[in-house]
């Protein structure tokens, strides 16, 4: 049976590799796959164009450390994490350093024929629906990280959904990094498969439990079926000094209704790619982004929506609140291919810059090959309204709360959005408690 050797480099990654256990002949050609376009491709720079804004300096010259093989056990078990519950009752799926942890995690009832646990696992036992759906979706071409996820794959979530089965709880992903003496990288893949006319959300959630410098690689591949509809939450509340490269690949069939929530709100680095397909006539997408930036923090938001198939709408609103020397950029590309006729695609990207030293770069891009059209992008970034401000305040609103309302209305846009009420209003809850809302 193959299986991959580490070459002699010094390369950060790639002297990992002998550490990748031995697997199926079909998995073992999906990792030599994404193995050889990583060494062709080489770790992204700011020369290249879908980099051009975004320094990886901290990962290209970091010294990280693979998760050992069995996940680490947590000081206090599952009561150290109920501090940090979202309040969601339904299956949650506990990885530690990208392991998956039975021990933590809870499955409870399921209707029949769902299935839900770690991605090593159902790989273990052959699963048809990973082998039929693992690595083909992901578009790895330009994409270094991912290549380099496939290289790595050994464990992730796995959800798959029956046809016509409603979920009435979300699946909760929950990725936890430890305190540790060393720097440690992990490669999660999440594999989702919902079939025709299911219905389902999965929440998939980065937390840190220490101050340490870690570096996360993930990758979600989420199959929407025929009619299906389904919410995804990918949230980000890590320590300052993470780094999370992050991509979610959506493949849309006919008719079907997908909705992706980001709320970004830690690391140092954050990259987030979002790229949906709408292969399936009339199927509807929904991109909603809300992330704060403060400190030095970089994040980078890359959206790529491809319109395939005739009648399908897409939108993306993405707002981002930047204060002291923090940077992001919003880079959004809308391809609509040859018959896609009737396409309706929208893309809105605003963001408030609550000091004169944050910056936020937006980068729109149309790339259409079919006449029968409605194409539209904006952007905005500005400060808070002084006119909003002298307004409360002659209403004998102190300075400080009136920062503060105006700051919550331009983020309760994006979390109005948000289907699953109690969900959304935990993130409202977390998300304004970090709020800066002292004076510039």
């Amino acid at each position: 049976m193959p299986t991959l050797t580490a070459p002699t480099t010094t390369e950060p990654f790639l002297a990992h590799l002998g550490r990748v256990p031995a697997g199926p002949a079909w998995l073992t050609e999906i990792r030599q796959r994404g193995l050889a376009r990583y060494r062709q491709l080489g770790l992204p720079t700011i020369r290249d164009e879908e980099w051009r804004y975004t320094r990886i300096d901290a990962i290209a010259r970091g010294s990280f450390e693979p998760a050992p093989a069995k996940p680490a056990s947590i000081a206090g078990g599952a009561k150290a994490l109920d501090p940090h519950d979202l309040g969601l009752t339904g299956p949650r799926l506990v990885f530690v350093n990208g392991r998956f942890s039975p021990e933590l995690s809870r499955i409870g009832q399921l209707p029949k024929g769902v299935a839900v646990g770690g991605l090593g696992a159902a790989i273990a036992v052959n699963h048809s629906i990973v082998r039929e759906h693992l690595g083909q979706y992901l578009d790895i071409s330009h994409d270094a990280f991912g290549a380099l996820n496939l290289a790595f794959l050994e464990d992730g979530g796995f959800v798959h959904v029956p046809a016509d089965v409603k979920l009435d709880q979300p699946v909760h992903l929950l990725y936890v990094s430890t305190p540790g003496s060393k720097a440690g990288v992990c490669h999660p893949h999440n594999l989702v498969v919902i079939e025709a006319g299911a219905k389902a959300t999965v929440v998939e959630d980065y937390l840190s439990l220490g101050e340490d410098t870690n570096f996360s690689n993930a990758v979600t591949e989420l199959v929407v079926g025929d009619e299906a509809d389904v919410e995804h939450y990918l949230i980000e509340r890590e320590s300052e000094r993470s780094l999370n490269v992050s991509t979610l690949r959506i493949q849309q069939g006919k008719s079907s209704k997908f909705a992706s929530h980001s709320v970004l709100m830690g690391g140092q680095l954050v990259r987030n790619n979002v790229h949906p397909v709408l292969a399936g006539q009339g199927a509807w997408s929904l991109l909603n982004g809300l992330y704060l930036v403060t400190g030095q923090a970089h994040v980078d938001n890359h959206m790529r929506v491809e319109h395939v198939a005739a009648h399908c709408d897409s939108r993306q609103f993405y707002r981002g609140i930047l204060s002291d020397q923090a940077s992001s950029i919003f880079s959004g590309r809308i391809k609509v291919h040859r018959g896609a006729q009737k396409t309706d695609a929208k893309q809105n990207s605003s963001n408030l810059l609550l000091s004169d030293d944050a910056q936020a770069n937006t980068k729109p891009q149309l790339e259409i090959y079919a006449d029968d059209v409605k194409c539209t992008h904006g952007a905005t970034v500005g400060q808070l309204d002084p006119e909003g401000m002298f307004y409360l305040q002659s209403r004998g609103i102190d300075a400080v709360t009136a920062r503060g309302l105006l700051i919550r209305a331009f983020a309760g846009e994006s979390l109005d959005r948000m289907g699953h009420e109690a969900l959304r209003a935990e993130l409202e809850k977390r998300f304004l408690e970090r709020l800066p809302l002292g004076d510039a």
